[in-house]
């Protein structure tokens, strides 16, 4: 029987701007992973974002990124391993206040934006967070980019990691996500991202930009909760997965 964890990028609003629809989204996801304050969430939406977790029952997991308020974490950073290492503690630290007050155990850490993608590729900055969350935690869970150094990073040093695809993102023929600032990035056709991510889970592959297939890991599925189709996505995307045989569970149910 195929499993696959279900998860959407949560808690991303900011003082009076809301962003994403968390309190519909967390009813279909199985794990969250909450903005810790740096890209996105403040400490009210932190907290909000938590309770409507524990009351759905969705694991949770931080979600940290680059000092970057103003670019949404999504602009590249030049930043040496020992900040970066520093960064994830902090933001870890940061949610850990929130789930443990809840008497929630956090589940995973997964790197948000530019640091993701960067550390896909960098072994250092891919070495750095894994520390970081190993030195915070070792029974957290990575999750990271499928086949990116993120993965591999977490094996060396026995950190636990999850292979996590995009329902809703274009890939490049290396693995890598294309880039936002490219036409078709992101999907926004329904049932292209049904069927790509169908395909993935059951597979093992997925179609890139050039019309190649690869070779993919899919342990967990991601649905951005900024994308103003998620909710739709979302829930298309969970029925039809429960349609093919495949349950849906958090990382740690699995």
């Amino acid at each position: 029987m195929y499993q696959v964890d279900l998860n959407s990028d949560l808690g991303e609003s900011f003082g009076a701007y809301t962003i994403g629809m968390d309190s519909e989204i967390l009813k279909y996801v199985s794990s969250a992973n909450v903005a810790c304050g740096w890209h996105a969430g403040d400490p009210m939406v932190m907290e909000k974002t938590v309770a409507l977790a524990a009351e759905a029952g969705t694991a949770v997991g931080a979600h940290p990124g680059y000092p970057d308020l103003m670019g949404f974490g999504r602009r590249n950073m030049v930043v040496t391993p020992a900040e970066a290492k520093a960064y994830i503690k902090y933001q870890i630290g940061a949610l850990l206040a929130f789930t443990e007050s809840r008497g929630i155990k956090m589940q995973h850490v997964k790197p948000h934006g530019a640091f993701y993608n960067m550390a896909a590729v960098d072994e250092k900055l891919a070495d750095a967070i894994c520390e970081g969350i190993y030195e915070v935690d070792p029974s957290l869970i990575l999750l990271g980019l499928a086949n990116s150094r993120m993965i591999s990073s977490a094996e060396k040093i026995g950190l636990p990691a999850a292979s996590e695809v995009f329902a809703d993102r274009a890939y490049n023929d290396d693995g890598t996500l294309v880039s936002r600032k490219l036409p078709g990035a992101v999907i926004h056709d329904k049932e292209l991202a049904i069927a790509r991510t169908v395909r993935m889970v059951t597979e093992g592959v997925v179609e890139t930009a050039s019309g190649k297939l690869i070779p993919i890991k899919a342990d967990s599925i991601c649905v951005h909760g900024d994308n103003p189709s998620a909710l739709e996505f979302v829930k298309n995307i969970k029925a039809a997965l429960e349609a093919k045989g495949v349950r849906i569970c958090s990382l740690s149910a699995r």
